[in-house]
């Protein structure tokens, strides 16, 4: 490999780099017929989703399709690109498409679109399929798995053939894991004919939303917005100890919210950002990591999440935009931390800022950041209660008042860009330049910001779906695309609008057909997965991965979430962001769910979603399989394995996470009471994480020795769960029994969550014990409470026995059976606030800076009294 010296050259393989891509763009280089036709299959692909996302064909009524026929043809764009784009044998045909593929290809396209094209006659045999069915079930479950291994390699591809493998060996395994198997004709028929399977819920947001998403990102990326946002990071970040660094965190961090995948944002921002790094001093294996951690951390970040958002709404049951609340404090903190920890390493080798010219004074600073903020905040109430106030004025006219201003809003921004010099892309074999000027660097792309706008007033105020919000913000990306050159060139007055308006149309087309591209990995990773979990419920495998992580955990429940972690990082390596989610989120969550309930721990299943989900992302870079490690490596010039390490240290903070906020939900902004609340949730926490930061980097104000590093982790751990200490010293509650259980119920305020101790007899014929909470409504006698809940007990002397459990009723929701006894109920106690913890963790903390900053002052004395 290519590599140039750490310090200085840019050490950028791009043969490796372009390799790594493959999965994100396709893997061939194509001339002739065959680079026409996969510019337009892929381009057809893109008009078809914007056609089934758009209100179009509801109103003309042509052309619609249900969630089944789409998903279909979903399928079919998707494999017949993964043959026609991917070779078979790396290296081989990467400049032709030999006519076995293309064969290949039209047998893939057939068996996925045959859901659409044999829709009505497959309606009318529901579960009785008939010869052909089954042959081009089996064909077409052949043909994905060799499309995944073409488009992502052989990890995925493997799990899924295990998981087929299980299904109908299930009699031949151990028997801790064994089953009575099903056959070929049931295994084909639930894989490939019906919804729960490889066109289940997965593919499903593919089809509706993930698909938006990228095509959005491939429009910003195609209008410059990834090169605008790495060079604002840059203008803004530059001047601070390890700028680059710092910059490199914050654009990769932007990219990531867009970007489908941790990998393609390794090497989209880090061709800029690790040459970057190392020109001011980072060592190659460190610059690589940290644009590994920001990568990867990308995709913990909403509103993307690597598409993993919208299958938690699927999966968990709540809406998109509680989703996002739940997930954003957990990623903030995360970036927060990490540019804390370049700042450390920047301090460590004892780095400068680059000089900024014309560099402000501290005063002017200052009332700069004073008057952006309050600006934003202006801004923001100015547009939401503005607009919301002629919305209500304008009622059903306001899209017609508002869309013209938006454009108006977007020429007058576009204008205004003009004023300053457009900004070049850096290369990387180019000395270090000064920093550009802040402000006319973030005027020159203030317009890319409004497809952001429109895509979050859709979300949050029109409370539009995912589906129809990312149509109307990419309906307005393309008007960008196409508008953006020729207005700049009529605002200068340099002539050829016309020629700039061809450009902007061929600029979409080629959006069009590289966000399509893009999909082919996540549209066959999503239909494999779905094998995964047509196994989980065909085989009943779930109820064995429960009793196998009690089994080795022996019950504690510390020991089965760091079990499931592990087991979450192991499924995870090798696989793509959405499919890695998939696959672990079926297998473990219920584990984490049904456990947890087991051992008294009530975890929110939004909260178990994002456990696994953050312990797939990490496989990332995790050896020794980590592939965005191996595509910063690639760049940076430095060994991966050690990148993946240096990464995955940067990354500890990350892990600790999802730990936290399974104990401490406040984390994820659930169970709040008010702003006071939650102003201390988000300054405990995020002053937990850089003190965590400081730990495990062994240096704050200076170097820390071992205890200083103890006493920060023990201050991180009482920051993040306060509850752990208080509770030793004030219970939360007691446990009371009997006819106490009627008492208590009676008194507890309404709609208050309780907590109850449940036994009875499971499915499986075994004895079960665990935990469920109930929200008691309003009522008269606790009978009448417990009533309404779906409950008809009767005392029994020490427990109460329940008789019936209404169908549909919350009881039955929470797991109740008819036949169980209510042993106890967890009834509050009053009690201090557990935040007072936070006192003497604080004190702690003083104390330690306090012998920091002594020690530092004496070793920067030193070298002067010498």
């Amino acid at each position: 490999m290519a590599k140039n010296d750490p310090g200085t050259g840019a050490g950028v393989d791009a043969a490796k780099v372009d390799q790594l891509l493959q999965t994100e763009t396709g893997g061939r280089a194509l001339t002739g017929p065959a680079s026409v036709i996969l510019f337009i299959v892929p381009l057809c692909w893109s008009l078809f989703q914007l056609w089934i996302a758009s209100p179009l064909p509801f109103i003309l009524n042509f052309g619609i399709f249900n969630s089944t026929e789409a998903r279909s043809i979903h399928l079919a764009f998707a494999v017949f690109l993964a043959f026609s784009a991917f070779p078979m044998i790396k290296g081989v045909h990467v400049n032709k498409v030999p006519v076995y593929d293309w064969v290949l290809a039209l047998a893939a396209a057939f068996s996925a679109s045959y859901l659409f094209v044999f829709y009505n006659e497959l309606s009318t045999r529901p579960g009785a399929p008939i010869t052909m069915d089954l042959w081009v079930a089996l064909s077409g479950l052949v043909l994905l798995l060799e499309a995944t291994r073409r488009a992502l390699g052989l990890p995925l591809t493997i799990v899924a053939a295990v998981f087929i493998t299980y299904s109908i060996a299930g009699p031949y395994m151990p028997d801790v894991i064994a089953h009575k198997g099903v056959s070929l004709n049931k295994l084909a028929s639930h894989q490939w004919l019906g919804t729960e399977g490889v066109f289940g819920v997965a593919l499903g947001v593919s089809t509706s939303f993930v698909f938006l998403f990228v095509l959005f990102g491939a429009l910003l990326e195609r209008a410059g917005a990834g090169n605008y946002f790495i060079k604002v990071a840059y203008a803004m970040l530059g001047h601070m100890r390890g700028g680059p660094a710092k910059a490199a965190v914050v654009s990769s961090g932007l990219s990531g919210v867009i970007s489908g995948s941790s990998i393609a944002n390794v090497v989209t921002t880090g061709t800029f950002t690790i040459p970057l790094m190392k020109r001011v001093g980072f060592p190659a294996t460190k610059a690589g990591a940290v644009e590994v951690a920001a990568s990867t951390n990308g995709q913990l970040t909403p509103p993307i999440m690597g598409a993993a958002a919208f299958l938690m709404v699927e999966y968990v049951g709540i809406s998109y935009l509680e989703v996002i609340k739940h997930a954003i404090l957990p990623a903030l903190i995360s970036y927060v931390a990490l540019i804390y920890i370049v700042h450390l390493e920047a301090c460590k080798l004892k780095m400068e800022g680059m000089e900024r010219p014309n560099r402000p004074s501290l005063a002017q600073r200052m009332l700069n950041w004073v008057v952006i903020l309050i600006g934003l905040i202006v801004l923001t109430f100015a547009v939401y209660y503005g607009v919301g106030w002629t919305k209500d004025v304008l009622g059903e006219a306001a899209p017609w008042v508002l869309g013209p201003l938006l454009v108006a809003v977007y020429v007058g921004l576009v204008g205004y860009a003009t004023r300053f010099p457009e900004l070049e892309v850096d290369d990387p074999e180019k000395a270090m330049g000064a920093l550009p000027e802040v402000g006319p660097t973030v005027k020159t792309g203030l317009y890319y910001l409004l497809p952001v706008v429109v895509l979050v007033w859709c979300l949050t105020v029109e409370r539009f779906s995912p589906q129809l919000s990312a149509f109307w913000a990419t309906l307005f990306m393309i008007f960008i695309v196409i508008t953006q050159r020729p207005l700049k060139t009529l605002f200068r007055s340099r002539g050829q609008v016309l020629r700039e308006f061809v450009s902007g149309f061929v600029d979409l087309a080629h959006s069009l057909a590289t966000g399509a591209r893009n999909m082919v990995g996540i549209g066959v990773a999503t239909a494999t997965a779905g094998i995964v979990v047509g196994t989980v419920t065909l085989t009943g495998i779930g109820l064995v991965m429960t009793e196998f992580v009690e089994f080795l955990s022996g019950g504690n429940l510390l020991l089965m979430l760091i079990f499931t972690a592990v087991i979450s990082l192991i499924l995870g390596m090798g696989l793509p962001t959405t499919a890695n989610y998939i696959v672990v989120s079926t297998l473990m969550a219920p584990v984490i769910v049904t456990l947890g309930a087991q051992n008294g721990l009530l975890v929110p299943l939004i909260a178990v979603h994002l456990f696994v989900f953050y312990f797939g992302i990490l496989a990332d870079d995790t050896p020794p399989v980590g592939l965005a490690a191996y595509a910063a490596a690639a760049i940076s010039g430095a060994d991966p394995i050690r990148t993946g390490i240096q990464g995955f240290t940067y990354d500890i903070r990350t892990a600790i996470l999802p730990f936290m906020f399974i104990f401490n939900t406040q984390l994820l902004l659930i169970g709040l009471t008010g702003w006071v609340d939650l102003l201390i949730t988000v300054a405990s926490a995020v002053t937990a994480m850089l003190v965590f930061s400081a730990a495990t980097q062994g240096f704050w104000f200076t170097r820390s020795y071992k205890w200083e590093s103890l006493l920060l982790l023990l201050i991180t751990f009482t920051l993040f769960r306060p509850g752990f200490w208080w509770d030793m010293i004030y219970p939360p509650y007691e446990e009371r029994q009997g006819s106490a259980i009627m008492e208590y119920v009676e008194t507890v305020p309404v709609d208050d969550t309780t907590v109850f101790r449940v036994s009875g007899m499971g499915l499986d014929g075994s004895d079960v014990t665990t935990y469920v909470q109930l929200d008691i409504p309003a009522g008269g006698s606790a009978e009448e409470r417990l009533s309404a809940v779906g409950l008809d007990v009767s005392d029994q002397g020490d427990v109460l026995a329940v008789n019936f459990v209404d169908f549909g009723s919350a009881a039955e929701d929470a797991g109740i059976e008819f036949g169980w006894n209510i042993e106890a109920v967890q009834a509050k106690l009053d009690r201090p606030p557990r935040e007072l913890m936070f006192i003497p963790a604080l004190l702690l903390l003083g104390l330690v800076a306090f012998g920091q900053l002594k020690r530092k002052a004496r070793e920067d004395a030193s070298p002067q009294t010498a």
